[in-house]
């Protein structure tokens, strides 16, 4: 599992047009899926998001999180993370889980940062999204899962 997160000021999601999702203060991540993510994976990476503390105290150090700045996620499925440029002109998405694999641990995702207790709101798992945010910092992320292989 992949997630690329944005510290933002505000950001929201339109899926085909429709506005689907937006927060104020908080975080913007972007979550890719890869062969294998399951319940581990998902824990893990819902712990890691809401307790990284990549928001100012009051000397303006890095020490508070998520759960302690009260912020929310706005969270959107982005299979391409997975996108191998390595070879040629066109990116190879091998590597990322098929959608009928990568919907339900998406979900599972948003399920588990919900039950930790910020708001969550989400784009549409496969459809064409448009992303606005106001990035805060910039603080910009990529966090990964340990691959078992």
């Amino acid at each position: 599992m992949r997630v690329v997160l944005q510290r933002v000021l505000w950001a929201r999601v339109f899926a085909e047009g429709v506005l689907t999702g937006e927060i104020g203060p908080g975080f913007c991540l972007l979550v890719g899926i890869t062969h294998g993510d399951g319940p581990k994976e998902v824990e893990w990476m819902a712990e890691k998001v809401v307790h990284l503390r990549v928001f100012e105290d009051q000397e303006g150090k890095l020490n508070r999180s998520l759960l302690d700045v009260g912020g929310s996620v706005l969270a959107v499925s982005q299979f391409t993370l997975y996108g191998d440029c390595r070879r040629g002109r066109r990116p190879s998405f091998t590597e990322a889980a098929r959608p009928e694999e990568a919907s339900g641990v998406y979900e599972a995702f948003v399920e588990a940062l919900r039950s930790k207790g910020p708001e969550v709101q989400t784009g549409v798992f496969q459809a064409l999204m448009r992303v606005e945010l106001a990035n805060d910092g910039p603080v910009t992320l990529i966090l990964e899962t340990e691959r078992s292989e």
